[in-house]
């Protein structure tokens, strides 16, 4: 009896120009960050001093968590609108669990709370690949249900700092090199999600899944089983962006996280995932919480009203969105300009 060894694709001249327009595309966000910090920076020179960068970073490290996990559900073309209620109920969890056990190992508390952030994801990824119901549906749905466990579990209560233990807290703001350990979290998950999509199968085969489900169903990819690991992986990162929302902060009520979805979503888009699903990355959706958070900081220092900070947000959408476009009708052409002279 002979073995039969499955086949593995080439990489193809489509997929190298697919990856050198998405490589363009991240430095693009990266230079757009650099210009703001600079222009910023020229017009108040206080902007980068230590405090303030500690401060940027502190900002986006929770978005960036969070971004990571988005990116994963929408290359598969679907959505996670639950990610702020998520985030919230793990917040509230972990300040409750602090109050009733004050000796609790922090590690503990991290899978606490991350398991609680995958349970909620499953629920999301169960109803979305067994019932094949529309995610942009299912998530509008639990978002509300599990900000509504949030509310009644809380019952109008607020878990303050001197609740929670101090080396808990510490870690919210301590820094190892000047760097926020916060911040040390987000690049440990963004390394860990960017390996994943690049080296492994389950993880490229997200890709195939967003690019066109049918056909990747008919290559033999367990589309169901992906989308469900892809929205339990989202839902675990949004639980530990929770437990980190608790450390940073310290005052904990049901309304942590409230509207943050929204920020989420915006910024895995403006960092060049495209909403369709199928490319990006989870390194550009980071650069975009980075410069949405900057954005939020560097607006007042330009002396421009907050209220335009949203249309800024806006723009920037909408000019990913149309970019993402123009990409993808370049890189057709040229498959079919390689295409044309194989044959």
């Amino acid at each position: 009896m002979t073995a039969t060894a499955t086949p593995v694709a080439p990489r193809t001249n489509g997929a190298s120009i697919a990856h050198r327009l998405f490589v363009v595309r991240e430095l693009g966000i990266a230079l757009a960050l650099v210009l703001l910090i600079g222009v910023t920076f020229a017009v108040n020179t206080r902007f980068l001093n230590a405090q303030n960068v500690k401060d940027l970073l502190l900002g986006s490290s929770i978005l960036a968590i969070l971004a990571v996990g988005q990116a994963i559900v929408i290359i598969t073309r679907n959505v996670d609108l639950s990610v702020g209620s998520i985030l919230g109920l793990a917040a509230f969890a972990t300040g409750a669990m602090f109050q009733s056990s004050p000796n609790l190992p922090i590690p503990v508390a991290i899978i606490i709370g991350m398991a609680l952030g995958a349970l909620c994801g499953a629920v999301n990824g169960g109803l979305i690949a067994a019932a094949r119901v529309p995610a942009l549906v299912v998530t509008l749905g639990t978002l509300y249900v599990f900000r509504g466990v949030d509310y009644t579990w809380a019952t109008g209560r607020q878990i303050n700092a001197a609740d929670m233990p101090a080396s808990f807290l510490h870690m919210g703001t301590t820094t190892v090199l000047g760097v926020p350990v916060l911040a040390l979290f987000a690049v440990v998950v963004l390394a860990g999600a960017g390996i994943f999509l690049r080296s492994y199968r389950s993880g490229r085969e997200l890709y195939a899944i967003g690019s066109d489900p049918d056909a990747a169903r008919l290559y033999g990819i367990p589309v169901g089983r992906r989308v469900f690991w892809a929205f339990v992986a989202s839902g675990a990162l949004a639980g530990l962006a929770g437990v980190l929302h608790a450390a940073r902060f310290g005052t904990i009520d049901a309304n942590a996280g409230l509207g943050s979805e929204l920020n989420v979503v915006a910024a895995v888009v403006v960092g060049g995932v495209a909403i369709f699903g199928g490319s990006g990355s989870v390194y550009g959706a980071a650069l975009g919480a980075v410069l949405l958070t900057t954005i939020g900081s560097a607006l007042p220092v330009l002396g421009i009203n907050p209220f335009w900070q949203r249309a800024a947000v806006g723009v920037l959408i909408l000019a990913a969105i149309g970019l993402d476009r123009s990409l993808a009708v370049r890189m057709a052409r040229r498959l079919r300009g390689g295409s044309a002279r194989g044959a």
